[in-house]
């Protein structure tokens, strides 16, 4: 089993400090196999909200956990957001008996609930697949070709891959939107879905992809904001500032896991990938996701004026600006808008994140990183 370290350390510092946690994120991200390794399945103080002997233990939820010690997980338990209110008087004792670590599938409503029933009680944790970190350098093509879903990336074989992101994709329309209460045609979504994996990397308009599918632009709206709300798609905000100069304000749009971009565009093997003319953009959403699992910024944004500078990154955190430059070439080399961007931009220093394996600097404040930098205290790039 592949060692998420890292998150088993975040879960434990949160708890320490919080009484209740919340671990979110989409399904089959590892969420409930990290959560058994702090409470077994068979223990009176675990609840999984999928088995009916669970939901029937918390027919009464207050007499069921009232009398728990020591650490509770429930999970999925955006089944439940009934629970929310019992969680506030609970967390709320003095002595505290017990903390709660929560775990929910992304959901616009999880979140909604949690942050308005345990308001100044709860740390939410943000999980997503496997990272870089995780599987090491030297799994970073197959990382990217399948993409970080634990049970695509280990899978025997492509084929093998292929097929279980195909039926995550079908479950997903056809069991999960409707649990989270959506009524959505899963046709209609998959076919919004796909036209997304066409636009992976470039400035998203609503009204142009509306017309494309023949549907209304505050439908296609709407369907971007869920598939955002639940962690599949990640609009990437432009940053504008008063340089006088026109700049890009419209968001970019990425299929968040490349193994489901691979799939929603047609990609099976490694050299249909390599061979794909949107290779580039998959392997610079790749790189957008891992630099930011690894980071952590407390903001994250795009930068471009009409006249042709650009920033493919811009991190914010600790209140330092750093730019990150995505470059899947043997040797970047400086250039203008590097330049341009370091200093309209205040950047305390610009990062070139490449697949080579030296780093170098090509200008003060101007590094290259080799991608495999990212799996071995990725902490230090921001430092």
């Amino acid at each position: 089993m592949i060692s998420r370290t890292h998150l088993q350390n975040t879960i434990k510092r949160k708890l320490e400090a919080n009484r209740v946690v919340g671990l979110i994120g989409p399904r089959q991200c590892g969420k409930t196999t990290l959560a058994r390794q702090f409470v077994p399945p068979t223990s009176a103080n675990y609840f999984d909200l999928e088995d009916p002997f669970s939901l029937a233990r918390l027919d009464q939820p207050m007499t069921a956990l009232q009398d728990l010690q020591g650490l509770v997980v429930i999970d999925e338990i955006q089944r439940r957001p009934d629970i929310f209110p019992v969680l506030r008087v609970l967390a709320d004792r003095t002595p505290l008996p017990a903390r709660f670590l929560i775990l929910g599938s992304a959901s616009p409503e999880l979140l909604r609930q949690s942050s308005e029933s345990l308001a100044g009680r709860i740390s939410i944790i943000q999980m997503s697949g496997f990272s870089l970190e995780e599987v090491g350098a030297e799994s970073q093509n197959l990382l990217w070709r399948r993409g970080g879903y634990p049970l695509s990336f280990t899978a025997s074989s492509e084929e093998t891959s292929l097929d279980w992101r195909k039926d995550f994709v079908l479950t997903f329309l056809e069991r999960d939107i409707p649990q989270f209460g959506f009524n959505i045609p899963s046709t209609s979504l998959f076919r919004f879905w796909s036209l997304l994996a066409h636009y992976h990397g470039q400035v998203w308009n609503a009204a142009e992809a509306a017309r494309t599918l023949g549907v209304g632009e505050t439908t296609a709206r709407r369907y971007i904001d869920l598939l955002q709300d639940l962690f599949m798609v990640r609009l990437l905000q432009p940053w504008y500032v008063n340089l006088g100069k026109r700049q890009v304000k419209t968001p970019k749009v990425y299929i968040r896991d490349t193994g489901l971009l691979h799939y929603l565009s047609g990609i099976r093997t490694e050299q249909e990938l390599l061979l794909h003319p949107r290779s580039g953009a998959s392997w610079e959403g790749f790189v957008f996701e891992e630099v930011i699992k690894a980071t952590k910024p407390d903001e994250v944004y795009f930068w471009g004026t009409h006249s042709g500078a650009e920033l493919d990154l811009l991190l914010i955190k600790n209140g330092k600006r750093i730019g990150v430059e995505c470059k899947r070439m043997d040797a970047p080399h400086l250039t203008p808008s590097m330049r341009t961007a370091i200093t309209d931009l205040d950047l305390s220093k610009v990062l070139v994140i490449y697949p080579g394996p030296h780093s170098y600097p090509l200008a003060e404040n101007i590094q290259t990183v080799p991608l495999a930098h990212l799996s071995n205290k990725p902490e230090s790039l921001v430092a």
